[in-house]
């Protein structure tokens, strides 16, 4: 009988021993799936210029220092970018503000994350048929995007500079329907914002998101009739991510070389003003 009792309470023992290896093995797979492996790519969707561009800059100067793997996949549209970070085809993207994310997980039901600011892109009115915004003639069509964070935006720009009036308190916010007062009875065609720089051969002038004056060749600091100012404003561009995502190691490295001296050196001497580092507005 005693022999019997020391067979179990030894099989106990080696059941209870690898009941717990069983529990050690099975945390450390979920911790090592759960983090990243080291030098593990972080693809980060972007749009050409200058969010690519800046990016480029961090993996050949900066990335290899820090150990971040970068892949970067470019995209000519607002909206691909979040949908493939939300559906984990992409790590993290660089193209929007926060009032455009904040309208985009609204309006789509995603569950994307800002992470941090890295620069402005000053939203200006362009024209190749006019010199000033004050020569807007009676019946003018003016082209604006058409995605609403960045109509209110366009308005808020025309307004600020006199062309027209918005109703009290609106701001941003606005719609055609939230023009007061329109002197010169301008016509306003929205627009997909890369659509922009191209309509300017068939209106009297447009409203122009910094990254697509860029990119067409235009230069915000010299070539906008208006421009808007840097401080206080909102609409600096930064990282996001998929919501849980913050504290990814690889998302951690690249937030802060993002914001480190050496990418504010490089977007102040690349665009002369065009586009401004978040830490000088």
């Amino acid at each position: 009988m005693r022999r019997f009792f020391a067979i179990a309470s030894a099989a106990t023992a080696l059941a209870l021993a690898l009941t717990a290896c069983g529990s050690n093995e099975s945390g450390t797979a979920t911790d090592a799936a759960a983090t990243p492996a080291a030098g593990e790519v972080l693809k980060v969707g972007a749009t050409p210029v200058p969010h690519a561009a800046i990016l480029k800059f961090v993996k050949d100067n900066l990335a290899a220092k820090e150990g971040l793997n970068l892949e970067i996949v470019e995209f000519t549209d607002y909206v691909q970018p979040n949908v493939q970070l939300d559906d984990g085809q992409l790590g993290a993207n660089f193209f929007q503000h926060r009032p455009y994310l904040d309208d985009f997980n609204t309006s789509k039901g995603t569950k994307l994350t800002y992470v941090q600011d890295v620069h402005l892109e000053p939203l200006g009115l362009y024209s190749k048929k006019i010199k000033a915004a004050a020569e807007l003639a009676d019946g003018a069509t003016v082209a604006v995007p058409n995605d609403a964070t960045n109509l209110g935006r366009a308005l808020k720009l025309l307004a600020d500079n006199g062309v027209i009036t918005l109703k009290e308190g609106v701001g941003t916010a606005a719609t055609e329907r939230d023009v007061a007062g329109n002197p010169k009875n301008l016509t306003f065609q929205p627009l997909e914002a890369a659509q922009l720089p191209r309509s300017l051969e068939d209106v009297d002038a447009a409203v122009i998101n910094g990254n697509y004056a860029i990119e067409s060749g235009l230069k915000p600091a010299t070539d906008s009739l208006v421009l808007e100012k840097a401080e206080g404003n909102p609409y600096a561009n930064g990282l996001v991510v998929a919501a849980g995502k913050e504290q990814d190691p690889r998302v951690v490295k690249l937030a802060k070389l993002l914001s480190g001296p050496e990418v504010k050196k490089f977007i102040e001497d690349t665009y002369s003003g065009s586009v401004i580092p978040a830490a000088a507005q």
